[in-house]
């Protein structure tokens, strides 16, 4: 099974320079890699969307908002957790990134343990996202490579129906249909039919997200 295994890395985009300067030095001293943007302008000209970590983003910016970087990195596909950076007077904006999808918000100011707490949860969180949507992209391939009648049948059968109750609804014989569940059962990976109803439901439920769409455009 593939995972996400790259190396986070906490991206940091305020233009305040001297906070860059401090949040970079405390993120760095905990163990994280850390890249610190005066704009977003800064940042979207060297960011990979396959990037692994979190965004901590201040709210009001010269330029392109904190907000509207949200916006523009959630349009493109990418699905880094982003914590918001806010001062009282900003907290509806927040809330309205919060909305949107953003990890977390944090008022100004905020103590480093805090900080440090929200990043570390939000690091966890980017690895396991990135690991499920490996699952789902590995269960995508497997599927795949199943044949039309295999995958006839394996959605049958995990709708439930006993292997006579396929064939007759297929027009063919059980012992036809014992050879199809047991090829696409070794072709899926599944060692049981719970494990394969399982598949079967992450990748419906994938499929309804939309998970499996490319983004609208590159960067």
């Amino acid at each position: 099974m593939p995972t996400a295994a790259l190396d986070p890395k906490v991206y940091v985009v305020d233009d305040n320079k001297d906070l860059c300067f401090v949040m970079k030095r405390l993120v760095e001293s905990n163990g994280f890699r850390c890249e610190t943007y005066e704009s977003a302008e800064e940042f979207l000209l060297s960011f990979d969307p396959e990037s692994a970590g979190c965004l901590v983003l201040d709210v009001r910016m010269q330029g392109m908002s904190g907000l509207e970087l949200q916006e523009f990195l959630k349009k493109k596909g990418a699905d880094l957790p982003i914590l918001i950076l806010t001062g009282h007077a900003d907290v509806p904006v927040a809330l309205r990134a919060m909305k949107a999808g953003a990890f977390e918000f944090l008022e100004k100011p905020v103590s480093n343990q805090i900080l440090l707490e929200h990043i570390r949860k939000a690091v966890d969180r980017d690895a396991q996202h990135r690991n499920d949507r490996a699952r789902i992209s590995e269960y995508r391939t497997r599927r795949d490579s199943l044949t039309r009648r295999e995958t006839e049948v394996m959605g049958l059968v995990v709708a439930g129906k006993a292997n006579k109750v396929i064939g007759g609804e297929l027009g063919l014989s059980q012992k036809t249909v014992e050879v199809h569940r047991s090829h696409l059962m070794r072709k899926m990976g599944a060692h049981s039919l719970a494990e394969l109803v399982r598949m079967a439901v992450a990748l419906e439920n994938d499929d309804r997200s939309g998970g499996a769409e490319a983004a609208e455009a590159s960067f």
